[in-house]
């Protein structure tokens, strides 16, 4: 599967706010924002939870929450607070869900989730 990039903006409870590149992870169940981003929105911890890596390898994260708008959509999501090494913005699934919107293997895009009755 290729490489797929989408452009957003994380904005903290303060109101700060940066634009960031994500790599679309549909292996990943959550959104991960690097240690340097949530510093600086000053996003604070409300849990933690391990995680599974492809490798196997269990790591564990704490997670907080902070609001993102991608793909002309915005709203609040839960997010991996990453930690030293954490460098590259992911974008999970859940925030993908939560804003209707699935990512098609075949174009390399984000779209619209249609639903069937």
């Amino acid at each position: 599967m290729g490489i797929t990039y989408i452009d957003g903006l994380v904005t903290g409870p303060g109101g700060g706010s940066q634009s960031l590149r994500f790599l679309v992870d549909t292996g990943a169940m959550y959104t991960l924002l690097p240690e340097w981003t949530w510093k600086e929105l000053g996003l604070a911890a409300t849990r933690s939870n391990e995680f599974v890596l492809a490798d196997g390898s269990v790591v564990e994260r704490r997670l907080s929450e902070c609001r993102l708008s991608i793909e002309g959509t915005e709203g609040h999501t839960p997010v991996i607070l990453g930690e030293p090494g954490d460098d590259l913005p992911l974008l999970g699934v859940v925030t993908l869900e939560e804003r209707g919107l699935l990512f098609d293997p075949f174009r390399r895009e984000l779209r619209a989730m249609t639903l069937r009755m």
